[in-house]
């Protein structure tokens, strides 16, 4: 036992004496210790209810004869840090998610960890420091918040912002604005959509480190609670059985969870997450690998803000475990692999069959390749992202002339002031990884443009990226980045951009000659200001293509 380093032998009394005056007994010191990690917190409604999750699971542990230690950490919500100097904050929390835990468990060695996330970099920092510590783990989140209900129809947050731009734009009154604001966030728990929380809950439960259910059992719900004691004790089998982080995320079981992204239209951001936690995992994972997954994967779900669909629907037909046996029908997952329940296979036999309306079958999908689509082109040599199953058919293939940001609350100001017309490409720069920094979430820009009717005719690239919430033609994770000196810092007013998502291309229409003489005429923007954290991130953060990983 790892915790034997603080309970073993003479020359350990100094820590059993520290151990016993937190009321450990004799007995305990026999047990294995088991952290419980949790993001509790007052102020983010996908935390504030974690400590009764938390509790739950040390009553678990207890249950099958373990010792729960409960610590924290950080979590931002990058809801209420939308659209201000906090969302750059969001990404970079990543890090420091996974540097803390591997800190407090390296300082205080304990014999296995159930971690308890919920929101966007929670999630990917957890299994990130899964991966580094490789100790028995398992996860079980806080749970998705149930929809609202506004102006009549079901609505999430994505909803709320989009309202933003009806409202300025004159298509609803003050009055409806307020419904929005009163009615669409009714519970705790992760935004209702499959936004980036939810999508990183489901494809935890896909990866194996999770028990079925765990990305879309609402938050609010007894069963929640009774997974989470559940999950307490599944750690003490897992830690008795020895079963490590590295023996369930393999690259098969990565792919089974890029399998399950492309399949429920899940968030861009996914991306990033998946490469930085292979990363981290040892498993040599590319953009290129991804995008090939993509075309081979059928959208079988199209759930909010691609649709009036929420988690809650998708768990009430069998969630995730539903959808993989559907993928599992066409051999697109390898059914060998190793869950913290048990064998993949034998986890599925007993999940239900697709109903056909929230997860198509697999013989009639919403489409034939999956919800999210990797591009290149001189634009975006190293790749960019955009989230295919949230475009209208029609928006496919764009063509559009740049207007041309070097920051989001510049667009978003043009955006709402009128002055962004049908066949523009809304162009945001030096808002990647280094440039922004921290590759700030693009959400209040992608909501303005469909609260004001134009997400049909108006597109929007940038190096930064964009919340699971929006939708239309929104192109993010452009790399090289403006501020590396990519060709998106060279960008004119006016010029013309082609997108072509089913050809996986995007062009700066320009010949070789003029992009030459700009290269040479214009300067790489440094920006100004930037200090403490964000200071030593913007240093050492690579690119979005490798999934802005620390180098």
């Amino acid at each position: 036992m790892r915790s034997n380093l603080l309970t073993s032998g003479v020359e350990r009394t100094p820590h059993r004496s520290l151990l016993k005056s937190l009321g450990i007994t004799d007995s305990e010191m026999d047990k294995p210790f088991i952290a419980v990690i949790s993001a509790a917190s007052d102020y983010v409604p996908g935390h504030t209810h974690l400590h009764q999750i938390s509790r739950a699971v040390k009553d678990g542990i207890r249950n099958a004869g373990g010792v729960p230690f409960e610590f924290f950490t950080i979590g931002v919500c990058d809801g209420l840090a939308m659209n201000h100097k906090g969302m750059r904050y969001s990404l970079c929390s990543r890090e420091l998610i996974a540097d803390s835990i591997e800190v407090m468990l390296t300082a205080h060695p304990l014999d296995g960890a159930v971690f308890i996330p919920n929101c966007d970099k929670i999630v990917p920092g957890m299994l990130m420091a899964a991966a580094r510590l490789n100790i028995p783990s398992v996860f079980v989140s806080g749970g998705p918040m149930l929809a609202g209900i506004a102006g009549g129809k079901k609505v999430g947050l994505s909803e709320v912002f989009e309202a933003v731009g009806g409202f300025t734009g004159g298509k609803i009154n003050r009055e409806q604005l307020g419904d929005f604001e009163n009615n669409a966030c009714p519970t705790c728990g992760s935004c209702a959509g499959m936004y980036t929380a939810n999508s990183m809950n489901c494809l935890t439960e896909a990866i194996g480190l999770a028990l079925p259910g765990n990305g879309t059992e609402p938050a609010v719900t007894s069963a929640r609670l009774r997974l989470a004691k559940e999950t307490g004790e599944l750690i003490m089998q897992v830690y008795k059985n020895n079963v490590k982080p590295s023996d369930i995320m393999t690259k098969s079981n990565i792919y089974n969870a890029l399998a399950v992204d492309m399949a429920i239209g899940a968030s861009s951001n996914t991306v990033l997450h998946l490469l930085a936690v292979a990363h981290e995992a040892g498993i040599n994972l590319t953009l290129d690998d991804i995008g090939e997954i993509s075309e081979k994967i059928p959208q079988l779900c199209k759930l909010n803000p691609a649709s009036n669909v929420f988690i809650e629907d998708l768990h009430a037909v069998g969630g995730i475990q539903a959808v993989m046996r559907e993928l599992s029908k066409s051999d697109l997952l390898d059914l060998r692999q190793r869950t913290v329940g048990g064998c993949l296979k034998e986890q599925l036999d007993k999940a239900k069959s697709a109903d056909g309306v929230v997860i198509r079958e697999i013989d009639n999908p919403h489409r034939k390749t999956g919800g999210l689509a990797v591009l290149k082109g001189n634009i975006a040599e190293k790749g960019a992202v955009v989230k295919r199953g949230a475009i209208d058919e029609s928006m496919m293939v764009f063509t559009g002339k740049a207007k041309v940001f070097d920051s989001e609350q510049e667009a978003v100001d043009t955006i709402l002031g009128g002055k962004i017309q049908s066949g523009d490409v809304v162009v945001i720069r030096y808002e990647g990884p280094k440039g922004g920094p921290g590759m700030p979430e693009m959400l209040a820009p992608t909501a303005a443009i469909a609260g004001m009717g134009l997400d049909g005719s108006v597109a929007l690239i940038t190096d930064g990226r964009f919340s699971g919430a929006s939708r239309g033609v929104s192109v993010g994770h452009i790399s090289p980045e403006a501020a590396a000196g990519g060709l998106i810092a060279y960008v004119r007013d006016g010029d013309e951009i082609r997108i072509d998502i089913p050809a996986g291309k995007i062009e700066l229409a320009a010949g070789d000659s003029v992009i030459a003489e700009r290269k040479e005429s214009v300067a790489v923007k440094v920006k100004e200001g930037i200090d403490g954290y964000l200071s030593r991130y913007a240093r050492i953060v690579t690119s979005a293509h490798t999934g802005a990983v620390l180098g």
